[in-house]
């Protein structure tokens, strides 16, 4: 049996000084892991770069690490891993847990913001803050934004100025990126370069706002966290000394701000591993920096490179296809999938005469996947834009063929969830004016002007949600200002979220029914609601876990109750990310439309479309089919013919095949 000697390298590294021999551990690592995910399961001391290609293992890889950890004897406690989503982090712990103990159940994961958010109320009296600040989601943010526009008189009927979401965007990505305001404009919004000043203007009066009122968005808990960690503080020396290993997820997604953030958790010691795939790095319009994973080694000297490339889904034919489109980037880690599947078809191009046969070819393709047995859930169409479905979409339900789409609205973005947590922020919040302004305007007789003036008395004490109800001025004849006062009256009492919530529906549920005409239908998320603030302890924590990983989906989305246990995958290739199905159409893969127009001139951008295009073909596990309409319709120029996207010039016979819809061969 070999043995392993692990060497402490310094004083404050953590690590542990002792011959390991694997036969000391419970769980055979060496035997349940392919080379590559063994040498990454069993990595200690100093920085790791582990580029995981599609389908290679990675959660189960990350999972067996941190068992590994802590059966080499270190605090689960001292391990920090941070992913994008909760979920994936519950998934791994549940997983570390199943495999070793519950010892891994005491892993410190979560989210970058979920993180930032606890750092910053175990040491808010270190960075100067208080610690029941309210957390603003990106509508919240945006409303705020909205008022400080109406407010500053910046807007006039003459000329157009940025409506709340384009200065939202502007001020995050600014932010996100550490480009200048006016860079970002002169980027993304050349047309408002003459509004700079008066933009700037707004950008300073929202910090204000925020910091007047304890507010903090998103970006400010990234902000406050990084600025912690690199501060050198005894505070932040404390916290750093306490965790051993840093571990970070889907390190390609990663934005400036995170990665320095990053930075900031290695400054004291220097036991990072990072995980992602270059070839899957798709959401630079968030502000994902392409640079972070590829100048990782630069960035942290003595960086060990592993590349995780054996295949756990896909066939080789699949893959095959993959690997020749990625070889066209111009900047990757080079890297070769495989796998030690057998079997499958290759994967088919087929030309459509238009988008109606492109539906047609699809739906029957469909149909007959679902006659050989394939579910309906094991299926999925993808495509580079949302509108690309449309078409499609009439001749499914032509067919009867039951779908989902994906992208729909959130659960926390509709108007009557968001009501009601804008009285729950009020109760934790007095001061937060954005949500007294949202819930002044439910009232039947109260417009703008009535709701600032009332702001005002909320403001300057005349209102005031903590003094008993019946000490304050009653107003005969003026129904809001009483019903204001029962509502104080409501939320005044130290409860459960849960019990808040009820009172809050009490309240609101008469506003509720008059201003939605599908009220019964909005019922039910508020009836979810409520099951979820039963989950909590806190206020406060509640309101934070909503702000900071929400619920996707909305009942009132969903439409009614799906009758059908089995329905078809329509996605954008964005949101199909980390998912997987048996078979995978790729649709409209035509030049213009993928890659995009705009996006065809820049070489980084075309790479990332690139990149964009081996996501999609990389969630087909045994059949990949890839459509283009040969004849489109464009308004100004009326039917033109197309061209095939360029991701697939060097695609050859022995990798695809290609068909028109009558069969005749196109890759001869």
């Amino acid at each position: 049996m070999k043995k392993y000697t692990l060497k402490r390298i310094s004083g404050q590294t953590g690590s542990i000084s002792q011959q390991l021999d694997e036969a000391r551990f419970t769980i055979n690592y060496k035997n349940l892991l392919n080379p590559a995910q063994f040498e990454a399961a069993s990595a200690l001391d100093g920085p790791y770069l582990i580029i995981a290609g599609a389908g290679t293992g990675k959660t189960r890889t990350l999972v067996y690490r941190l068992a590994r950890l802590i059966e080499s004897g270190y605090d689960p406690k001292s391990i920090l891993l941070l992913t994008f989503t909760r979920k994936a982090a519950k998934e791994m712990l549940t997983r570390a847990t199943q495999l070793l103990d519950h010892r891994c159940s005491h892993v410190n994961g979560g989210t970058f913001h979920s993180f930032a958010n606890l750092l910053m109320r175990k040491y808010a009296g270190a960075m100067g803050i208080q610690s029941n600040f309210t957390i603003l989601d990106q509508g919240d943010s945006e409303d705020v934004i909205n008022l400080l526009r109406t407010q500053s008189g910046v807007v006039s009927k003459d000329k157009r100025f940025p409506n709340k979401s384009t200065l939202f965007r502007i001020l995050s990505l600014s932010l996100n990126t550490y480009k200048s305001v006016d860079q970002i404009i002169i980027e993304e919004f050349p047309h408002f370069i003459n509004e700079l000043d008066k933009i700037f203007t707004i950008g300073e009066k929202y910090i204000e706002y925020k910091r007047k009122n304890n507010l903090f968005d998103y970006d400010d808990l990234l902000i406050f966290a990084r600025d912690f960690l690199l501060s050198g503080s005894p505070a932040s020396r404390s916290f750093l000394d306490s965790i051993n290993f840093v571990m970070i997820d889907e390190y390609q997604d990663t934005n400036k701000l995170q990665a320095e953030l990053v930075r900031g958790l290695t400054s004291l010691k220097k036991n990072i591993m990072v995980v992602g795939d270059d070839a899957q790095s798709i959401y630079s319009f968030r502000g994902a920096n392409f640079q972070n994973i590829m100048e990782f080694p630069e960035q942290y000297p003595g960086t060990k490179v592993i590349l995780l490339e054996e295949n756990y889904r896909s066939t080789q034919n699949i893959l095959n296809f993959a690997n020749r489109i990625y070889e066209g980037a111009s900047e990757k880690f080079d890297k070769e999938l495989f796998t030690h599947r057998t079997g499958g078809s290759s994967p088919l191009i087929v030309a459509a005469i238009n988008d109606k046969m492109q539906s047609h070819f699809i739906v029957d393709q469909i149909l007959e996947l679902r006659e050989q047995g394939v579910s309906l859930t094991d299926i999925a169409v993808l495509f580079r834009s949302s509108y690309f479905s449309f078409d499609l979409e009439l001749e499914l339900t032509k067919a009867n063929i039951p779908y989902v789409k994906f992208g729909g609205m959130k659960f926390v973005e509709t108007a009557h969830i968001k009501d009601v947590l804008a009285f729950l922020r009020i109760s934790v919040n007095s001061t937060d004016y954005v949500s007294w302004y949202r819930i002044l305007l439910l009232h039947e007789g109260v417009g703008p002007r009535s709701a600032e003036k009332i702001i005002a008395e909320l403001n300057n004490g005349a209102l005031s949600i903590e003094r008993e109800p019946e000490r304050q001025k009653m107003r005969h004849g003026d129904t809001i200002y009483n019903l204001l006062l029962m509502f104080f009256k409501l939320i005044r009492t130290q409860e459960t979220p849960e019990q808040k919530v009820d009172h809050i529906l009490q309240y609101y549920y008469p506003l509720f029914k008059a201003k939605y005409d599908d009220y019964n239908k909005r019922l039910k998320d508020l009836e979810f609601l409520t099951n979820m603030a039963s989950q909590y302890q806190s206020p406060e924590s509640f309101l934070s876990d909503l702000a900071i990983e929400p619920p996707v989906d909305s009942v009132t989305d969903m439409g009614d109750e799906d009758k059908n246990d089995e329905y078809l995958t329509l996605s954008t290739i964005h949101s199909a990310k980390g998912l997987e199905w048996h078979s995978v159409f790729v649709i409209h893969v035509l030049d213009g439309h993928f890659p995009s127009s705009r996006n065809g001139e820049k070489l980084e951008a075309l790479d990332e479309e690139r990149r964009l295009m081996y996501v999609a073909v990389t969630r087909a596990k045994n059949n990949l089919y890839l459509s283009y309409p040969m004849n489109i319709y464009d308004r100004e120029s009326g039917t033109t013919l197309s061209k095939p996207s360029r991701f697939l010039e060097t695609i050859t016979p022995d990798l695809a095949e290609g068909y028109l819809i009558d069969g005749t061969s196109l890759l001869e």
